[in-house]
């Protein structure tokens, strides 16, 4: 029966900088460590699994980020490596947090119709002069690639 003393039973939102109550993502349990249970008991080897992840989660990311410049998929490798940052790290969950809702916040925004319509105008004209270039070198120099034009 309850007699309307539930100690413990309700949760209250965290309080945010400034004691604010914060978002809809405050509801989240706080973040734990994905370890085993037997890897959490003992502290040096929780520790150990911490570098461990550490150094995975950075190679990723490294690897990420030479494929910015490489061919690969580098912003989903840099993603995939915060992802398991965030499975041990506490900053590295608020910060994958953080980066999807911004990710979602541009799709909205890209789905609006004025921004949408931005763009096409904005790629149609860059293809424009970028057809108008490559035009005008055609009919000056022909087929001729640029390293090997004499003085014209």
């Amino acid at each position: 029966m309850n007699t309307g003393s539930d100690h413990g039973t309700h949760e209250s939102a965290p309080a945010g900088p400034g004691g604010a109550t914060a978002g809809p993502d405050a509801q989240e349990a706080p973040h734990v460590s994905k370890a085993p249970a037997f890897i959490k008991a003992n502290r040096s080897l929780h520790l150990s699994w911490q570098v461990g992840v550490f150094v995975v989660g950075l190679a990723v990311i490294g690897a990420g980020i030479a494929m910015l410049v490489l061919p690969g998929p580098g912003w989903v490798a840099i993603f995939a490596g915060l992802a398991i940052w965030a499975t041990e790290f506490a900053w590295a969950h608020l910060v994958l947090r953080w980066t999807k809702r911004k990710v979602s916040e541009a799709a909205q925004k890209a789905l609006d119709p004025k921004v949408r319509r931005r763009n096409i105008i904005l790629t149609s004209v860059g293809l424009a002069i970028a057809g108008a270039l490559i035009g005008f070198y055609l009919w000056k120099y022909g087929l001729t690639p640029p390293w090997n034009l004499k003085d014209q």
